[in-house]
């Protein structure tokens, strides 16, 4: 509870803020998250380290260009890990991609859209993380992909769509949005679910618990995240394809 509400804190200031603390925060976060998605494929602790800090360099460069040459710089995390790595280079080459391009994401949807609309993907990734354990744990039922993750359920999958619709439509009685808001933040549950489900697969195929031992109770970082990973890769997507937000 005392780490949950630590990182939480660091985390609402550091979004409040915004400018370089929110920057450095999701720098940190993505150097942490590639470091351990290394030490789990089997690196050694100068590779992970190297790969971590490469990640950062690629983020604070993309971060100082145009979107139009900053996409390129944002694959060389991956590329580096294909070169570094001895082992598992099947599997970093994705999740490096999807860490990549989500720290990027969310440091332009906090640049562009401010604080509201951030906490507005935090509060749909808290609400399909809480929504879905409340669900289990009261209703149970059919597991949803046992062999990948055995405390999933269909109805706390669905509860999750269901809470995340509904911070959907709060936004959209609180601020300008219109009703599109509900079906992006039903889309943004589906994909921070499957970032939770992802990361569940891989911890399996290498045969570890937590993806490391920083946060006490919690894990690693990478189980804290997994859920953000992948809603806020699609969130990018979502921004450049549509009118954002929906009217």
């Amino acid at each position: 509870m005392i780490t949950g509400l630590l990182m939480a804190c660091v985390g609402l200031w550091a979004v409040w803020l915004g400018g370089a603390a929110y920057v450095a925060l999701i720098f940190l976060i993505a150097g942490v998250l590639v470091w351990e998605l290394a030490m789990m494929l089997g690196g050694s602790l100068n590779r992970a380290i190297g790969l971590g800090a490469g990640m950062i360099a690629s983020l604070y460069v993309a971060e100082l260009l145009p979107p139009s040459f900053a996409l390129p710089i944002l694959f060389l995390p991956a590329f580096l890990g294909m070169v570094m790595l001895t082992q598992k280079r099947e599997k970093y080459l994705p999740f490096a991609l999807l860490i990549s391009f989500a720290a990027y994401g969310l440091l332009v949807h906090r640049e562009t859209f401010g604080f509201v609309w951030m906490t507005w993907l935090v509060l749909v990734v808290v609400a399909t993380d809480v929504a879905g354990y409340v669900a289990g744990r009261l209703i149970g039922g059919p597991k949803f992909w046992p062999r990948v993750s055995p405390k999933k359920t269909w109805s706390g999958t669905v509860a999750g769509w269901i809470a995340a619709a509904c911070v959907g439509y709060a936004y959209m009685l609180q601020t300008t949005a219109g009703a599109g808001i509900i079906g992006i933040s039903i889309a943004l549950a589906f994909a921070s679910q499957l970032g939770d489900l992802a990361e569940s697969a891989l911890k399996r195929h290498v045969g570890v618990k937590d993806s490391s031992r920083l946060l006490p109770g919690h894990g690693g970082v990478f189980d804290r995240f997994d859920g953000m990973i992948g809603a806020a890769a699609l969130l990018l997507l979502v921004e450049s394809v549509t009118s954002f937000p929906p009217q």
